[in-house]
């Protein structure tokens, strides 16, 4: 498969003699690296973007780059669009450049003896099939029928994953979560996708489109408030009933319950979940495949401050795949990962690193809650005072969360804070 505009990558470069379009196409643009260009070009409005593309066949391809036609559509619209098959065609439908619904009249011009990763990868991440050997790997532990001191002394209290194959199969969720249920629920609501809000029918005009590398993700910590059907339609399995944070009452808490939908290859990449708290995570429809690192081992191609605030990793979920997936099976303590589906909820134990990539179009239930084993934590990262790393709170709550969590335990539950 080729890409759409002919460009390929760097390597091919040797192979085909060596010949290429690019020094004579950019001019004295030659000079900057291909993500220095893409850097300078971003800078530009559409009207010369479109302008620049054709003054050469080089300049054709950086600036018909889907990335940049992206950034300028989120920028500009941030979820008031309606996708239509590119980047690039969304903004000008957008924009009122073209008629929606429109498509161009011609194909992307191909070129021939254009080089550029930075350019081919994440056309390549978007379109390259995931691999079953990124599949077939299943050591994550799965139980069914576990009693609740069970799953507190082999799971909870050790700190170690876990799938529960049966927590969620008598949600009423199971069956009424069809997009024709979630579209009524969500009626005149915008939801949250990529941080910006969106129509529920917008996002789903997107999801059925989508040839993003990393896609559009819902992730809506208001989904109750806005369709509180939905909250009736599941139920907190028993394990991770106790919540402390619920002390503070549901306006004054953390964020802590999202509703999570995405296409296939949308997800999350690694990250260790806020504030030191566990999570549980339960997939309604579709399935997603999991990877977890134990809190003292970095994942391969993350890097992160030594304080925790900042995380880099690769842009996309499956260039981590292409580029660091052995990597992770060759470590010295290797990965636990696994498909979870449908009616199943993974135990995600606090400080752990985990990244999850859909398979197909999924949509799933996640909460992040503290029990009485995790407070000690909790109010360990509280009182460093670092409230620029607490997360889920107004940016005036974050100072004295620990004061005021304290408080609350010491007036409602004194015994849970006395034995921490």
């Amino acid at each position: 498969m080729q890409h759409p505009h002919g460009v390929q990558p760097w390597g091919n470069f040797l192979l085909n003699g060596g010949a290429d379009i690019r020094s004579t196409g950019l001019g004295q643009l030659r000079v900057l690296s291909d993500d220095l260009l893409l850097t300078v070009l971003g800078l530009l409005p559409a009207k010369v973007l479109l302008s620049c593309s054709a003054t050469s066949k080089a300049l054709y391809c950086f600036c018909n780059h889907e990335e940049l036609w992206r950034a300028l559509t989120l920028q500009e619209f941030e979820g008031s669009f309606r996708y239509s098959g590119s980047w690039q065609h969304t903004y000008l439908a957008a924009a009122g450049l073209t008629e929606p619904g429109s498509q161009p009249s011609c194909g992307p011009l191909k070129v021939q003896g254009l080089y550029s990763d930075i350019l081919y990868q994440p056309w390549f991440c978007a379109t390259t099939p995931i691999r079953e050997e990124w599949l077939e790997r299943d050591n994550l532990e799965r139980r069914s029928g576990l009693s609740l001191e069970d799953f507190r002394q082999h799971f909870e209290l050790p700190n170690r994953p876990v799938v529960l194959s049966d927590a969620a199969k008598d949600w009423p969720a199971q069956k009424k979560w069809t997009r024709k249920y979630l579209r009524k629920a969500f009626k005149g609501q915008a939801v949250v996708a990529g941080n910006y809000p969106m129509a529920f029918d917008d996002f789903l005009a997107y999801s059925d489109g989508a040839t993003d590398d990393m896609p559009l993700y819902l992730f809506d910590c208001e989904f109750a408030a806005k369709a509180p059907k939905l909250a009736t339609d599941y139920k907190v399995p028993e394990y991770f009933a106790e919540d402390l944070f619920g002390v503070l009452g549901e306006s004054a808490r953390p964020h802590h319950r999202w509703l999570i939908m995405g296409p296939p290859r949308s997800g999350s990449s690694f990250h260790k979940d806020p504030n030191a708290t566990s999570a549980w995570n339960a997939v309604v429809r579709g399935s997603k495949k999991w990877i977890l690192f134990p809190p003292h081992i970095t994942p391969p191609g993350v890097h992160a401050s030594a304080d925790g605030a900042d995380v880099a990793t690769p842009v996309s979920l499956v260039e981590w795949l292409l580029n660091f997936y052995d990597a992770a099976q060759r470590g010295g303590v290797r990965p636990l990962e696994g498909v979870v589906r449908a009616g199943e909820v993974l135990f995600v134990p606090r400080g752990w690193w985990h990244f999850a990539i859909n398979l197909e179009e999924t949509v799933a239930v996640t909460q992040n809650y503290v029990s009485s084993a995790g407070l000690p934590a909790v109010l360990a990262f509280l009182k460093t005072g670092r409230a620029d790393l607490v997360s889920g709170c107004a940016e005036a709550d974050r100072a004295d969360l620990h004061e005021r969590f304290v408080s609350a335990l010491r007036e409602q539950r004194p015994q849970v804070l006395e034995s921490c």
